[in-house]
């Protein structure tokens, strides 16, 4: 197993998947808050991300699915709640349509389940050409603004430096491959009809990149779900506004039958 994680708490186990460009650090709110309460919190860095090596020019959404579940199998987690914010809840809906029957309930964070455009698309093989030229910094500087809120910046600085550290260290190669093989995921929107455990939307308020529409239109779809707004967050609600997004998180859970 190559994939480098955190195993934190015991009891009922929680899989969680961070977004682009960051890494597990994402999750340690969540991670800690659950640990405490009674869960088994597992926290990977992906395939290129973190300290996650990996050698791929291009790194499809089913090949990180696939490694969460090896990942799942190494640490004997027969089934288990899965949660992925952003790619990482883009990865969590390949991973529940190639693997049924493993996941309990489902947690999908500012993500969104349709197609790119064709510029969207485009962009992300230009932003990857970019970044392996460039790197990191000048692409994390761009992002930034648009990942929290206006008001985020402008009261939680502690947020602003874990997310620009994230972005800025993330590894050019895996960041790069991550994006191209992003480019060519599928339309999960057609499979959403299909999932039929229990499932938590959720969605920053402020979001550029996922707005409210997105997150609705998931929950729309997905028979035995629930969403939930948090107010004044930006793309990363879960390190914006963590208190919210907790007491959100442990509400459905506990609701759920996903309990420890």
């Amino acid at each position: 197993m190559n994939l480098a994680y955190d195993d934190l708490g015991s009891g009922q186990p929680v899989l969680l998947v961070h977004g682009h460009p960051f890494d597990r650090s994402m999750w340690r709110p969540q991670a800690e808050h659950l640990a405490k309460t009674g869960y088994r919190v597992v926290t990977p860095d992906l395939r290129g991300y973190g300290t996650s090596p990996t050698q791929d020019q291009k790194t499809g959404l089913d090949v990180f699915a696939d490694d969460l579940v090896e990942l799942a199998d190494h640490l004997q987690l027969a089934s288990f709640v899965l949660g992925g914010l952003s790619m990482g809840g883009q990865i969590v809906m390949q991973l529940v349509r190639d693997h049924p029957g493993r996941v309990e309930a489902l947690l999908l964070a500012d993500t969104f389940a349709g197609l790119d455009t064709p510029q969207a698309k485009q962009a992300r093989y230009d932003t990857a050409d970019r970044i392996t030229e460039e790197g990191m910094e000048q692409y994390a500087e761009e992002l930034l603004p648009k990942m929290i809120s206006k008001h985020t910046r402008a009261t939680r600085p502690d947020v602003e430096t874990h997310v620009r550290r994230m972005m800025r260290n993330a590894p050019k190669e895996g960041a790069a491959a991550a994006l191209r093989g992003r480019a060519e995921r599928p339309d999960y929107t057609p499979t959403l009809k299909h999932i039929d455990v229990p499932t938590l939307v959720v969605v920053g308020s402020e979001d550029e990149f996922t707005p409210v529409s997105d997150a609705e239109l998931i929950q729309r779809e997905i028979g035995p779900s629930t969403l939930v707004v948090i107010e004044g967050a930006g793309h990363l609600p879960n390190l914006e506004r963590e208190a919210k997004f907790n007491d959100a998180l442990t509400t459905f859970l506990t609701s759920s039958g996903a309990t420890s």
